[in-house]
């Protein structure tokens, strides 16, 4: 089925950025037959919508949310979001899956109402909890990239192995301190290595794990002899210690507790009750900021020289992008990149660059990087 209805649509739009996503659409319905699901997508130019957003005078919020919900018919869904939520100018990252949401998004404040009203709309994702942005800019996402996964989250697991709504217990920021002055709490990181690298509650297990389907194997064999310890888990915004706290209690844990809202809802619960801050320095965020800074404590180096900072940052090369933390000083001397190599490609012209990288895969600039790409910087560049 192919929409004859777009032109219809055309015409009512307000954003430029919609407008020209339909106009080039429209060239492509009428010149190629594309059907619709390959319609409803961005179709501008990554450099060109980086730049709009970074001229973009439009005040937004940031803002996360998921939902664990039965979803019946996830590309029904995903398609309607997209229409709805690009008119909106809404610009974020969204996961739909059988098993519900998850979203990380930036929303033109002056379109905040409608967005929720549009959402709240639908049963399943009525009082939908947000939480917002610490720091914010609006300038987190460039674009709005709804995709079908298999999962919102990516974990590994056989969901129908255990009860995967028997979750832990849901821990206020107030609570949460206080369990850790409990004797023999044991607070577990349920995020990335590169993500508690800069940002962590004091005293937490950090696995030193590349993706959260590595994580949950390790933290069971650490505390395999602990299952009777009050357990304390944290992640960013809380939808990874959903299922992690469940696999837990299946696993024999008794006293299995959660962050309610993560990271980011601590810091404005704690911010709103004048409460101490038990996490200290940047929390790591998947968008264009990269992390947003929750205390002046610098827990991190620079992995090129060793300096104290917390700065991650995308190799220059198209190649590689690697993500690293590199400091002000290091940053004009390798011209953004992680090694000399690097510098090399990034200083060939584009078409030279686009020659090397054909036939291979580019990686996301944001992409976890895996351990085959996690070199030690600071050893290759002393031997230099």
């Amino acid at each position: 089925m192919y929409n004859f209805n777009i032109f219809f649509i055309f015409k009512n739009l307000k954003t430029e950025e919609y407008q020209l996503n339909v106009e080039l659409t429209i060239v492509h319905l009428l010149k190629f037959k594309i059907p619709d699901t390959m319609l409803l997508q961005n179709r501008v130019n990554k450099k060109e919508l980086k730049k709009r957003i970074q001229e973009e005078t439009t005040e937004r919020i940031t803002v996360s949310f998921y939902r664990y919900v039965i979803i019946d018919n996830p590309q029904e869904l995903r398609n309607q979001l997209f229409e709805q939520w690009n008119q909106l100018n809404v610009l974020g990252r969204i996961y739909v899956a059988r098993e519900g949401i998850n979203a990380q998004i930036c929303v033109p404040k002056e379109n905040w109402e409608l967005f929720k009203e549009h959402l709240f709309s639908d049963p399943r994702f009525a009082d939908m909890p947000f939480k917002i942005a610490v720091e914010d800019d609006g300038k987190s996402f460039y674009k709005l990239t709804i995709k079908v996964r298999p999962k919102i989250v990516a974990d590994g697991l056989d969901d129908d192995a255990f009860d995967v709504t028997n979750v832990g217990k849901h821990l206020t920021a107030k609570e949460f301190n206080e369990a850790m002055e409990i004797p023999d709490t044991i607070v577990v990181d349920m995020r990335n290595h590169y993500e508690s690298e800069v940002g962590r509650f004091t005293g937490a297990i950090c696995p030193d794990a590349d993706t959260f389907r590595e994580e949950l194997p390790i933290v069971l064999e650490e505390l395999k002899d602990k299952k009777d310890h009050k357990i304390l888990m944290y992640c960013t915004g809380g939808v990874r210690c959903e299922k992690a706290s469940a696999y837990f209690k299946h696993h024999g844990f008794t006293d299995v507790n959660q962050l309610h809202g993560g990271i980011i809802d601590y810091v404005r619960q704690i911010k709103a009750e004048d409460l101490p801050s038990k996490f200290i320095g940047k929390n790591f965020v998947f968008d264009e900021r990269v992390g947003e800074r929750i205390t002046e404590d610098v827990i991190a180096q620079c992995h090129q020289c060793g300096a104290v900072c917390d700065t991650h940052v995308n190799c220059a090369n198209d190649d590689c992008h690697l993500l690293f933390i590199q400091c002000d000083a290091c940053a004009p001397k390798m011209q953004g990149c992680c090694t000399p190599e690097c510098m090399h490609i990034a200083a060939l012209p584009v078409e030279e660059q686009r020659a090397l990288r054909k036939g291979r895969k580019k990686e996301d600039s944001l992409s976890v990087y895996k351990s085959r790409l996690r070199p030690n910087l600071k050893d290759i560049l002393a031997a230099k």
